[in-house]
């Protein structure tokens, strides 16, 4: 799991501007894009996206969803940049990619970013499908926030009680609490944890906020009967050990969602 995070976190949001999703292989999909920098060239890769690579995207059928960097030097504050895409259908978003890698004005592009050598040093990608649980679109017009990106892994089988528990309960007191519901997604492929994880994105006013609503969540006592609960017709924790992660990150200034 700890490798599944670190392609999602250091490598991420969005997810509230995606409509519902049908099976991966059968309609629309996300895509979770990682970039990672070479040493001091952060900011250059940014600029790159910011003014050229986010419209060849749309030019090609790829929809720009948003665009965030980790807050905490851990998860790759200073060298990353997250982003996700949405896609037609998976075979979509293989002839998008091809026709954009193909693209004159993209190779005009990536020749001057690279004058000076290569500013990005990898690039991860994880394809996810949205839950059925995951909350509608809802137009946001307010200041900029703090966005948390968690993953959960589950031990085998029990992916759909952790669904449901989210369903029926979490997801609900998450918003009693302060948090808002951005996006619920299940990767799609099985080296990257389809079966057995799932990804979800709140967005908090800050940090700060976030933290006091961490703290209210955990202490709500039908927080504590439905986790009690649901363990106990699973037999067992729904999450393995080590298995939930948490990473903060903040828009960038061209994200389309902030």
């Amino acid at each position: 799991m700890k490798k599944i995070l670190r392609s999602l976190s250091i490598s991420t949001i969005f997810a509230a501007l995606l409509p519902a999703l049908p099976a991966a292989d059968s309609g629309p999909v996300a895509e979770l894009r990682i970039y990672t920098a070479t040493p001091g060239n952060n900011d250059k890769v940014l600029a790159r996206f910011r003014d050229h690579t986010m419209k060849l995207f749309e030019k090609h059928g790829m929809r720009n969803l948003g665009y965030a960097v980790p807050m905490d030097e851990k998860d790759g504050a200073g060298e990353k940049l997250i982003y996700v895409l949405t896609h037609k259908s998976r075979e979509a978003a293989k002839e998008s990619w091809k026709n954009f890698s193909a693209d004159p004005e993209w190779k005009e592009v990536v020749a001057k970013s690279q004058a000076n050598g290569k500013i990005v040093a990898k690039a991860e990608t994880v394809f996810l499908a949205l839950a059925d649980f995951s909350p509608e679109v809802v137009d946001y017009q307010g200041a900029p926030r703090v966005f948390e990106m968690r993953s959960y892994t589950t031990p085998d089988g029990k992916i759909a009680a952790l669904d449901a528990r989210f369903r029926d309960h979490t997801c609900a007191l998450f918003v009693k609490h302060g948090m808002t519901n951005l996006g619920y997604y299940h990767p799609t492929d099985a080296e990257k944890g389809a079966g057995k994880t799932l990804i979800y994105f709140l967005a908090h006013a800050s940090r700060e906020a976030a933290t006091k609503s961490w703290a209210s969540f955990r202490a709500d006592p039908v927080w504590v009967a439905a986790r009690a609960a649901s363990e106990k017709a699973a037999g067992g924790s729904l999450t393995a050990p080590d298995g939930v992660k948490s990473v903060f990150m903040t828009p960038t200034a061209f994200s389309p969602v902030k």
